[in-house]
C-alpha cells in the first residue's frame, strides 16, 4: 500500500531516485528537469523545503511501504482559494488509477490543510495519460496553456472545483 505524505529533508534520497528512475519516461511527455536538477539536486531540494516552510506552495510524494517514491504531487502559488497543481507517477505504476486516486486525494487535502477550493492544472497536447487522470479527478477545461505554462509546449489548463474533485 501507499500514502500520501508531505515533503520532508527526509525524502530525498528515495525522491532523487526516483527522478533518476524515471527521468527517460517523464521527458517523452513533460518537459525534462535538465542536467542542472541532477546536478544541483541538494540545493534545489532545499530551496524547495524552504518555499514550502514560507508558504504559498505544498509538496507532497506518494511512498510505497518500501520507503520508495511512486509520484510526486505538488501545489503552487496557493493564493486566495486557488492553487495550481503538478504531478508526476513512476512508470512501473502508470495506467494502474494510482495517479488519480491520489489527484482525487490531493484535492481533499488542498482543501483541508491549505484553504484551496479551485485547483488548475495545465498538460500538453500529447499527455493523454494526465487529461484523462485529470477528467476521472473531476477537473474540466477553461482554456488554452501555452508555452510559458508548459515548458515549451501547446496544451490545455483544467480546473476543478474541490467540491467537484472527490473520490467516487
Amino acid at each position: 500500500m501507499y500514502e500520501l505524505q508531505p515533503l520532508t529533508g527526509d525524502h530525498a534520497p528515495a525522491v532523487l531516485a526516483f527522478e533518476i528512475a524515471n527521468r527517460g519516461y517523464f521527458a517523452a511527455s513533460i518537459s525534462d528537469r535538465g542536467d542542472e536538477f541532477f546536478d544541483h539536486f541538494t540545493d534545489l531540494y532545499n530551496a524547495s523545503l524552504a518555499s514550502q516552510e514560507a508558504g504559498g506552495c505544498a509538496f507532497y510524494v506518494l511512498v510505497d511501504e518500501d520507503g520508495s517514491v511512486l509520484g510526486r504531487f505538488n501545489l503552487f502559488g496557493i493564493e486566495n482559494g486557488t492553487a495550481d497543481l503538478g504531478y508526476r507517477v513512476a512508470q512501473h505504476v502508470a495506467g494502474r488509477g494510482v495517479a488519480t486516486a491520489t489527484v482525487r486525494e490531493l484535492c481533499q487535502v488542498a482543501a483541508v490543510r491549505h484553504g484551496v477550493r479551485t485547483l488548475r492544472a495545465a498538460t500538453s497536447h500529447p499527455n493523454t495519460a494526465s487529461q484523462k487522470v485529470l477528467a476521472k479527478a473531476g477537473f474540466v477545461p477553461v482554456g488554452p496553456a501555452g508555452p510559458a505554462d508548459l515548458g515549451g509546449k501547446q496544451g490545455t489548463w483544467y480546473e476543478c472545483d474541490i467540491s467537484g474533485c472527490t473520490p467516487s
